[in-house]
């Protein structure tokens, strides 16, 4: 499979490390170019503008962890994307595509949260098969605890792994990565707390054989 250049797109600080913070760990340590790129933040009307820095500043140190050294964040505000024209919505992130040339892409799954579902709506509308798309081998959303399991069962599309990946030697950074973000995460038995982290990668893990996993499914995938 061919990793060499990675997008993970994250609608909010600390979905991507939520989704795939073992994974980009794991990526960071061989020779895959990885980006991040973060859509909304904490701003108003909804936040105040210091809970954007706070989020920000926890973000960064976060992507030094897992090693991503190539971020980016939209200063949207969190909640309000769709009060974008479609149009300029989509046309970011067609823009993002030709820009970076991804081979990997790695989307949030249609949850719960709103902002999820618009930022998933983009990205198969910029990521498909023409143009710059044809680069892209591989798409694929990844699971967001505390909101992709809270769809309603056969009314809502769920979220069913095909694709574990094996992230028992970076779990721990993972959850270091996690912990950064003192303004998020909650005390257990809340859904973004590390141990619920810890419990839910022990979980795919052991689906798939092995100690440590991280759930995403497939969306596209060619050789």
């Amino acid at each position: 499979m061919n990793l060499d250049r990675v997008l993970v797109i994250a609608p909010h600080p600390d979905d991507d490390i939520l989704g795939v913070g073992g994974f980009l760990k794991k990526l960071s340590n061989s020779d895959s170019e990885i980006m991040v790129l973060t859509v909304s933040g904490h701003l108003p009307p909804l936040y105040k503008k210091e809970d954007f820095n706070i989020t920000l500043k926890e973000a960064q140190r976060a992507h030094e962890i897992v090693g991503v050294t190539n971020s980016e964040y939209w200063k949207i505000p969190a909640t309000k994307i769709g009060d974008l024209p479609i149009s300029e919505f989509n046309g970011k992130f067609d823009r993002l595509i030709k820009d970076f040339m991804p081979s990997v892409v790695l989307s949030p799954y249609p949850d719960r949260h709103i902002d999820h579902r618009l930022v998933f709506d983009a990205v198969m509308v910029a990521t498909r098969p023409v143009g710059a798309g044809n680069n892209i081998k591989l798409l694929a959303a990844y699971e967001t605890l505390s909101e992709t399991h809270w769809n309603a069962p056969h009314i809502e599309s769920n979220f069913v792994p095909n694709w574990v990946v094996d992230i028992t030697h970076t779990i721990e950074d993972k959850k270091e990565g996690l912990a950064c973000f003192e303004s998020q995460i909650t005390p257990f038995p809340g859904p973004r707390s590390i141990e619920a982290v810890d419990a839910l990668a022990k979980f795919r893990g052991t689906q798939a054989g092995f100690a440590y996993g991280e759930g995403l499914q497939i969306i596209r995938m060619t050789s």
